[in-house]
């Protein structure tokens, strides 16, 4: 039940994500739905805990998240229908469950959904006509290895977050670096923003699916493994920074002297926690 709970919320992240990058953070759409996705990603993460505290496995395998991809209307009024369904159905679960403080949560979860609801359906009412019955456009200009470089490094951003959330639930006789590695999820979301936007903008669909999460290995391998993601990709990031065609896009250069910078600091501090 929890579990699939939790693949309609990582469905919920990944739907609006992509939406808030096709329309750009800036924009008042983009940052209402980037803003909605990080609330989604505290339910998962809610769950999650849940889940890794009765010593079972998250699924990441994202549940289905049906949506009309015909205009801006459309889109939100998929949303709100999505998020109208999970209201009875969490309340539903909830009245199932005996533990106060899981039905807390579900209820919780009720009622936030009915929020995203309303907050979807006043972007809708705010609409003009004619961004009501369009939908973002891309420029289509980046050439295709430069393209797909940027959707590979988006995954694989996008999965080094998903294992340090998977690692922050099972470390529950630790809670001070579950936490951490809770704060630097979120810190990677941010920066898989920076090849998402870039790829929306250029008109294609961010690439979000997630990868092996090493179950049944134990919590030291898999934090082993998160290290050296990090380190990875610092020295992916620090060459691709260099690289010709990246250099051209001087927004792309900012965020990733930014990046760079954080995962320095992030394998710094995981490797201290192994000392």
């Amino acid at each position: 039940m929890l579990n699939r709970d939790f693949a309609d919320e990582h469905a919920a992240i990944i739907r609006y994500l992509v939406h808030a990058y096709q329309e750009g953070e800036d924009t008042p759409m983009g940052a209402g739905l980037l803003s909605r996705s990080r609330e989604e990603m505290w339910h998962m993460h809610w769950l999650g805990l849940i889940i890794g505290k009765l010593g079972g496995e998250p699924n990441f395998t994202p549940g289905p998240y049906p949506f009309d991809p015909t205009s801006r209307a459309s889109l939100l009024k998929s949303y709100i229908e999505y998020e109208e369904r999970l209201i009875p159905h969490y309340h539903g679960e909830a009245e199932k469950v005996d533990d106060p403080h899981i039905r807390r949560v579900l209820h919780r979860e009720a009622w936030e959904s009915e929020i995203h609801a309303r907050r979807f359906q006043r972007l809708l009412d705010k609409l003009s006509p004619e961004d009501a019955n369009g939908l973002p456009k891309g420029g289509f200009e980046l050439p295709a290895a430069f393209l797909e470089m940027l959707q590979t490094e988006l995954n694989s951003k996008y999965n080094e977050m998903l294992q340090h959330l998977r690692l922050s639930w099972l470390s529950t006789k630790d809670a001070n670096m579950g936490w951490a590695l809770m704060d630097q999820s979120m810190e990677k979301m941010k920066q898989l923003a920076l090849f998402a936007e870039a790829v929306a903008e250029d008109g294609s669909v961010p690439r979000m699916k997630p990868g092996s999460m090493n179950a049944g290995q134990t919590v030291d391998l898999i934090f082993k493994k998160a290290i050296k993601d990090v380190r990875e990709a610092l020295s992916r990031h620090t060459i691709l920074r260099e690289d010709g065609e990246f250099q051209k896009h001087s927004g792309l250069v900012i965020k990733m002297d930014l990046a760079v910078q954080q995962e320095a600091w992030q394998a710094e501090e995981m490797g201290d926690w192994l000392k």
